[in-house]
């Protein structure tokens, strides 16, 4: 009875996390630096993984990069190579919610199961996710769009340096914002919510 009680939370947990993703990802299409838009749907995207598990992390990181796609944020890169395109934006999507659920996974196992360990699990597993979303979209550069890239990167003056084009020029910036923003935001709302779910 309990774990048909858990699986009902989960799934309903997942389906208000989706709804979240999906709101935040065209609300921040309003929030750029530079080209691109600042990505705040990695908040939900952690708090499902770390509440839910790297199944339901991969689900909304899914869901974010399919959402990314409909907003348009991709269509500088789209009119470059679809295909590069949009395994790029699945893949970082998906491979940032499940390795957040699993970094959560492993502090659980390694440590024991107390309140601080909790919390330093969502917060590593926070940091995991902008990590690994920016690591896997610079790999998809490299991969498909490396001549493209030299010729934004010359036109803004970074010369022939196309790393340092992506790394300051094309990431740089709202990484380090989206970084901020999931580590403040992400492991208070997973307390909050695991309190509740223990009343």
């Amino acid at each position: 009875m309990e774990r048909k009680k858990m699986s009902t939370r989960t799934m309903v947990t997942g389906a208000l996390l989706t709804a979240l993703v999906v709101v935040l990802q065209f609300v921040s299409m309003s929030i750029r630096t530079g080209t691109f838009s600042i990505t705040l749907s990695l908040v939900p995207i952690v708090i499902g993984a770390v509440i839910c598990g790297k199944g339901m992390g991969a689900w909304l990181g899914f869901t974010f990069g399919v959402t990314v796609l409909a907003t348009g944020d991709a269509a500088p890169f789209m009119a470059v190579n679809v295909f590069g395109t949009i395994l790029t934006v699945l893949l970082k999507g998906t491979a940032c919610g499940f390795v957040s659920g699993l970094v959560y996974e492993v502090i659980k196992k390694i440590f024991c199961k107390n309140k601080s360990t909790s919390y330093v699990g969502a917060i590593i597993s926070a940091i995991a996710c902008p990590v690994t979303n920016t690591g896997v979209f610079l790999l998809g550069c490299l991969a498909f769009f490396m001549e493209t890239l030299a010729q934004w990167g010359a036109g803004l003056g970074f010369g022939s340096n196309v790393g340092k084009y992506m790394i300051v020029g094309l990431v740089g910036t709202n990484f380090l914002i989206e970084m901020a923003v999931i580590i403040v935001f992400a492991p208070a709302i997973v307390r909050i919510i695991k309190v509740a779910f223990k009343k």
